[in-house]
């Protein structure tokens, strides 16, 4: 079970895998990140390259679910 941060707009993205855009690779959502002036950010992991960064919470909803 993840705790989450107070006021995190969607838990339910928590574990999803999306796509960048409809031919990027894939990413997971691991967990939310913080809430800035331009919004929320959540942690990703690309499980290509084993990257994990800062991504805005508002692309990663534009994102389509990974395929």
């Amino acid at each position: 079970m993840h705790l989450h941060t107070a006021g995190f707009p969607h838990p339910e993205l928590i574990g999803a895998f999306r796509q960048f855009g409809p031919f990027g690779i894939s990413y997971q959502i691991l967990k939310e990140g913080h809430d800035t002036e331009k919004g929320w950010t959540v942690e990703i992991e690309v499980p290509q390259t084993g990257e994990r960064l800062e991504y805005p919470l508002k692309d990663a909803l534009d994102d389509p679910e990974a395929r």
